[in-house]
């Protein structure tokens, strides 16, 4: 469980440039990602979702789209509130990583992934996107600070 302080806005730590730079593109990165999910892209991001999931496929893509683009365009936009948002991001990352292991062991064909190793290989790439939207936000730090 996150200390209270750790998702506390009034008094996030300090950023980086470079944190600023990679919250921002990455919050732009994935409200496009979430228009993506809503136009262009569907049928891609339906090949993802478990057919275990007890969900219809296209509610679960619409409703992911639409969850992007909420936190990216918040995460973005609204620095105050970049630690919480940070946190809301990486559970959103861990969130969505079945559909990767899914479409992994299913050996399902999407976005240019049509080998048992690019599958793989992406798998490997939610663990950093976790990280980054800790770092880039400040919210690692923050629940460090307050753990001490």
């Amino acid at each position: 469980m996150l200390p209270r302080s750790a998702l506390n806005p009034d008094s996030p730590p300090p950023v980086s440039v470079w944190q600023h730079v990679g919250r921002v593109t990455m919050g732009g990165v994935l409200a496009l990602a979430g228009v993506s999910h809503l136009t262009f892209a569907r049928q891609e991001f339906q090949a993802q979702v478990p057919e275990s999931l007890p969900l219809n496929g296209d509610f679960v893509v619409l409703a992911s789209g639409v969850t992007e683009i909420a936190l990216g365009s918040a995460f973005a936009l609204l620095p105050a509130r970049r630690v919480p948002l940070g946190w809301a991001l990486a559970a959103f990352f861990v969130a969505i990583f079945p559909g990767n292991i899914s479409q992994y062991l299913t050996r399902t064909d999407a976005f240019g992934l049509d080998s048992d190793r690019a599958r793989l290989v992406r798998l490997f790439f939610q663990p950093v996107l976790v990280a980054a939207a800790l770092w880039t936000s400040g919210a690692w730090a923050a629940y460090r600070r307050a753990r001490h």
